[in-house]
């Protein structure tokens, strides 16, 4: 082993730490801006070696609200715009908006449901 390369190995790895770091923070960031007060902290995952290899911001999903759908819709909106707010969104942000959507269909299902109701009352 040539110890005159290890400065030269400590720099490369502290530049892979930075990269992935930054890069997992930009994606995490853009769920917590676009999930506003629905969004949770940016938590950033690290390996054994400390290197960042991923991330998570919990987001509050949205449930049926029978009383006010409209709700349910708005906050399923914000939902989906968070899960899809990075450049390059993970197969798991595309699950919660799918999920935020099914969702937001059961809130639109409803609110027409009512509005029937309502014009029929």
């Amino acid at each position: 082993m040539n110890f005159m390369n290890i400065p030269a190995i400590r720099n490369q790895q502290q530049a892979l730490i930075k990269r992935n770091f930054n890069e997992i923070l930009t994606h995490e960031q853009a769920h917590k801006r676009a999930g506003g007060a629905l969004a949770g902290a940016i938590v950033i995952e690290r390996n054994a070696q400390g290197i960042p290899v991923g991330g998570h911001v919990s987001i509050k999903m949205p449930t049926l609200n029978p009383k006010n759908p409209q709700h349910t819709i708005d906050n399923a909106n914000t939902v989906i715009n968070s899960a899809m707010a990075p450049s390059d969104p993970s197969k798991q942000d595309y699950r919660v908006a799918a999920q935020a959507k099914t969702v937001k269909r059961q809130a639109i299902n409803l609110q027409n449901k009512q509005k029937r109701i309502d014009y029929y009352a």
